[in-house]
């Protein structure tokens, strides 16, 4: 099976795209980033389903590896409605939003900012751990000075 670099270029540039639009503040462009990433996902995965072949309905005079695999195109299906599913929740957050501020990026939280500014050294973890001493050092036990306080069975 060979892979189409042009398709593999597309879905790159796809993935760099989305990633990039999500990390931005405006809600806007965190539900683009979403939407253009399903379609990278999308192509990835038809990618990834191999060849054409004839449709995956039973034909007597034809072999099974004659069929396409049918699984990626149920995978793109499925992703297709994840997709408009978080879309349609991103939208509500970005209707939500302007309702309330009338602006859809989002805005620092003074307790995200209070703890962001507090030192990383937590006394429990990062203190330095003691020298593990025992009373029992040096004091092994030999077998033949094992004594028994009971019957034998």
């Amino acid at each position: 099976m060979s892979t189409n670099v042009t398709l593999l270029i597309v879905m790159g540039v796809l993935f760099a795209v989305g990633i990039y639009l999500l990390l931005e503040r405006s809600l806007t462009r965190v539900l683009l980033g979403i939407v253009v990433l399903g379609n990278g996902v999308n192509l990835l995965i038809l990618a990834s389903g191999g060849r054409r072949g004839e449709a995956p309905l039973y034909e007597a005079d034809l072999g099974a590896e004659e069929y396409s695999d049918p699984l990626p195109q149920a995978l793109i299906l499925t992703a297709i409605v994840i997709t408009f599913a978080v879309t349609a929740f991103m939208l509500g957050m970005i209707y939500r939003s302007w309702a309330i501020s009338r602006a859809d990026v989002v805005a620092d939280d003074d307790e995200d900012l209070r703890v962001s500014q507090q030192s990383t050294f937590d006394f429990e973890e990062d203190s330095p751990v003691p020298e593990d001493t025992t009373e029992f050092d040096g004091d092994e036990i030999q077998p033949d000075t094992i004594q028994e306080t009971g019957p034998r069975a």
